[in-house]
């Protein structure tokens, strides 16, 4: 459901040699070709040089040769990375699938939730990115929307969550938000559910930024924030410290009352729900780690 996601200049071939001091250069003289020597500028730099062709103290930044072999590096990455997307994908897939087949999962407070959508009543689900693999295991809605980013990593999980029902757009709150934001509404129009993590994609961690609560005064939809917490579990090394539930964990949801957003709201209403969301969030993953026993 949503779900981000860092130039290194690149050592010459020869590496950079240390500049040599006047005092080393005094005693080379006039040395075989090849001597390094120390030279002053007359800015009063000291510039390493080498009688060889090149100057071994230029940056790879303004050397053409290595700007046309990190860009040449750069593309046969992208290559590799494009050539595996679909079976990276399918190996995404296949394991939310083997998960959502096998975890035991228990819900905390979503009587109103699940009332809504037996109602036929639409939803914004939030929820915090740490979380993001575990969502999709217990939905019961119609479907779900969420924003995935514009880059590749987006594409992998667009294509990785399809087999689970749930549908993409690509934008993000720091690029392409306008874009996203009305093929959400498009696609929430057409009777999808929305789902946002809204302190996502780069964090800060823990903190919610206000898109959802916009998205929600333009939809009129209540927000209902839901947490969850695997007794069976890892973390990947992301900026989310993202959680992985292992096969047959239990895994505990915990949702509270639903936010809403009257469609006039101000900045100050606007940043008065964001506040209680961010801590709803905060309260409901305490909860859900403590009835997990963690």
């Amino acid at each position: 459901m949503t779900t981000e996601r860092r130039t290194d200049r690149d050592p010459s071939p020869e590496g950079d040699a240390p500049p040599v001091s006047s005092a080393g250069a005094a005693r080379g003289g006039d040395s075989a070709a090849g001597t390094n020597a120390a030279a002053s500028g007359g800015d009063g730099t000291t510039v390493a040089a080498s009688s060889g062709d090149r100057v071994v103290g230029a940056t790879d930044a303004t050397d053409p040769d290595a700007v046309r072999r990190r860009h040449r590096r750069r593309k046969r990455n992208a290559a590799v990375v494009e050539a595996l997307l679909p079976f990276l994908a399918w190996l995404i897939a296949g394991v939310l699938l083997l998960l959502k087949a096998t975890t035991r999962r228990r819900l905390v407070g979503s009587d109103e939730l699940f009332a809504h959508w037996a109602r036929g009543e639409q939803v914004i689900l939030a929820f915090w990115h740490e979380q993001l693999v575990m969502m999709p295991f217990p939905y019961r809605g119609p479907r779900a929307c969420i924003m995935v980013s514009r880059h590749r990593d987006g594409e992998l999980i667009a294509r990785a969550v399809r087999p689970l029902g749930v549908v993409t757009v690509r934008g993000s709150s720091t690029r392409g938000w306008s874009g996203g934001l009305k093929s959400m509404l498009r696609v929430f129009r057409g009777g999808a559910d929305l789902a946002f993590a809204p302190d996502g994609p780069r964090g800060p961690r823990y903190v919610a930024k206000s898109g959802v609560i916009q998205v929600a005064r333009v939809t009129g939809a209540p927000i209902f924030p839901i947490a969850a917490a695997a007794a069976w579990s890892t973390r990947a090394g992301s900026w989310d410290r993202l959680i992985i539930p292992f096969v047959f964990s239990r895994i505990v949801y915990a949702a509270g009352p639903p936010l809403r957003v009257s469609h006039d709201a101000d900045a100050e209403e606007i940043e008065s729900v964001r506040a209680t969301l961010e801590r709803e969030l905060t309260r409901l993953s305490g909860e859900a780690r403590a009835a997990i026993g963690r």
